[in-house]
């Protein structure tokens, strides 16, 4: 059903990925030990590799999800 997704979704759905290649792109948090920040990065890699992998993007620039998911 992903064809009858809003543009208001969408537009939800990039907000959400673009949170992920923020975090993916900043800097571990303070009192966060290497292993938790190492999870983290891996589990928001996987949300934008789940991301890129819907159908229901129009004009979205998907580059900067593409880069931080690599």
């Amino acid at each position: 059903m992903e064809n009858q997704i809003t543009p208001e979704q969408i537009a939800k759905h990039y907000s959400a990925a673009m949170d992920s290649v923020n975090l993916i792109n900043g800097t571990k948090p303070e009192g966060m030990d290497d292993a938790e920040w190492a999870d983290t990065i891996a589990r928001n890699k996987e949300h934008l590799n789940i991301m890129l992998a819907k159908d229901f993007w129009t004009t979205e620039d998907l580059t900067p999800l593409q880069a931080a998911a690599e």
